[in-house]
């Protein structure tokens, strides 16, 4: 067996250096997946606003100056009972 050696100079540097790399790479990359993802959801939100703009302007001529009553309704039904007038039943016979 080797006895176990430290390593060199030349390899802490190349370690040191590789690190940094991939450290500042990885930032690279999630700073602009960050982008994507913002440019992504403002294109989204700007197509949303877009494909509702004539229900937003029906809703503008709908409540002149903006007024809406709020208010909670319940709908009853109301049943009516029909009595009929039967006819009574022949007798049994024996």
């Amino acid at each position: 067996m080797r006895p176990a050696t430290d390593p060199g100079l030349l390899r802490k540097l190349v370690a040191l250096v590789s690190g940094a790399i991939l450290l500042i790479l990885g930032l690279v990359f999630s700073l602009a997946l960050l982008v994507v993802i913002v440019i992504l959801g403002f294109a989204a939100g700007c197509y949303f606003w877009w494909r509702t703009r004539a229900i937003r302007k029906a809703m503008r001529e709908q409540h002149p100056n903006g007024q809406v009553i709020d208010g909670e309704a319940t709908i009853v039904e109301e049943y009516q009972v029909v009595e009929r007038n039967a006819l009574p039943r022949d007798p049994p016979t024996k």
